[in-house]
């Protein structure tokens, strides 16, 4: 208890991140970069740099993963565990409580005047974060080549998930290719421990087969409603690549789209119905909303239960947000030690040149791609205060104290002015 004591300020820290991190994981990164190393010093741009790149190799929610690991650094699996729920906290509440509140959210532009100018601020955060993860890149010819391809292709090919890890395991592969720069030194061989990640599979193979056996045998909705969730929800957490911009059209084709096939509900009729329409408000709103994206699995879980009753909807979000959150843990608590320990030899610190190259194309070929959904060159006033809110994000990051949550608010009550 005393050693989390010491703990308590970055736990607000944490928590105040979580109330303010509007503009989805795009704009996280450079948030934490401004809360977490320049102002609180938990740990260097460097090793931010490191574990963006990190988290973007596995499944699930990169920036819950980043913030669960700076715990991890901090104060271990304890700190880790109390700074992920802390996270998601906040947003899966909301969440829970549009599961609800649903009819109240369905006016068209209800809750979108605020939110004007969160887009341009997200750009902002993330040329900023581009702009300093640069600096630490090895400035060499591979490395600034490199950064250009990327950002070429992840801008042209943004709406194919696959296409973030891909870029970043080839980036790893081609600063391999030659072992002049940095040879391998003597390096003590060290026994790796892979048990852990038995608990993450056991999980995912025994939640499939009880789901699987509910389904085939019929079992009675109370039951297998929670069952059916918790798999389908936690298989989504294991297995998706591209953060919530890819885990929204997994969970439309789940729980909604299948609903419109011929004799599906007739085939199926305790299997889990969400509304189509009620799936998009909730998909809106939690992009509006500060904090993971995940967070929908809140929604879609009450949702999914939200005809038995008030107590067991709750239970449902309860399941949505555990089963999304929890593989995403497993995983990066998990490998984190193994990635420690294998960065020593030289194959890895040389892919790690490539690794942390393809990040930053990745920032910067996100922000361009970002930049189609505004408008900066219209020449009217909302163009005009676009460019002047991600250009003064840019300069407020760089130049003042200002601390990113300030930045935030600022920027919603611009939203609320114009």
């Amino acid at each position: 208890m005393l050693l989390l004591l010491r703990h308590i300020p970055f736990l607000k820290a944490v928590f105040l991140h979580s109330c303010t991190a509007f503009g989805g994981p795009q704009a996280h990164y450079g948030m934490m970069q401004r809360t977490f190393v320049q102002q609180r010093k938990d740990l260097t741009n460097e090793e931010l740099l490191d574990l963006n790149s990190f988290c973007n190799i596995l499944p699930g929610a990169s920036s819950t993963q980043i913030l669960t690991l700076i715990g991890y650094k901090r104060g271990g699996v304890l700190l880790a565990t109390l700074t992920l729920i802390i996270w998601i906290l906040p947003a899966c509440f909301l969440m829970t409580l549009l599961s609800f509140l649903l009819e109240y959210f369905k006016a068209p532009d209800a809750h979108q005047k605020i939110f004007t100018f969160i887009q341009p601020m997200a750009i902002g955060f993330l040329l900023y974060a581009a702009f300093t993860a640069f600096q630490l890149l090895q400035k060499n010819t591979i490395t600034q080549v490199m950064v250009i391809l990327v950002t070429i292709v992840v801008f042209l090919l943004f709406k194919f998930p696959w296409i973030f890890p891909l870029v970043i395991l080839l980036s790893g592969i081609i600063t391999n290719l030659s072992s002049k720069r940095i040879p391998q030194k003597e390096t003590k061989l060290q026994k790796i421990r892979w048990s852990n990640i038995w608990l993450f599979a056991s999980i995912f193979l025994v939640s499939g087969i009880i789901s699987e056996l509910a389904r085939k045998r019929n079992w009675d909705s109370t039951v297998r409603k929670p069952i059916n969730l918790f798999e389908n929800t936690y298989r989504m957490g294991s297995l998706v690549f591209g953060g919530g911009q890819v885990l929204i059209p997994m969970m439309e084709s789940q729980f909604s789209e299948r609903l419109e096939r011929k004799g599906f509900e007739k085939n199926n009729p305790n299997a889990i119905k969400i509304k189509q329409e009620d799936f998009y408000t909730g998909a809106g709103i939690v992009r509006a909303i500060p904090g993971p994206v995940f967070s929908i699995a809140a929604f879609t879980g009450g949702m999914a239960l939200s005809e038995e009753g008030r107590v067991r909807q709750v239970f449902g979000s309860i399941i949505g947000a555990v089963a999304i959150f929890l593989p995403s843990a497993l995983l990066v608590l998990f490998f984190f030690p193994i990635w420690s320990n294998v960065k020593k030899y030289a194959v890895v610190y040389r892919a790690l040149e490539g690794i942390n190259a393809a990040v930053v194309g990745i920032m910067i070929g996100s922000s361009i791609y970002m930049l189609q959904d505004i408008s900066i060159t219209d020449g009217n006033t909302v163009s005009y205060l676009n460019l002047g809110t991600m250009v003064g994000t840019f300069l407020l990051l760089g130049f003042t104290r200002i601390p990113a949550p300030f930045v935030v608010l600022f920027c919603l009550l611009l939203g609320l002015l114009f």
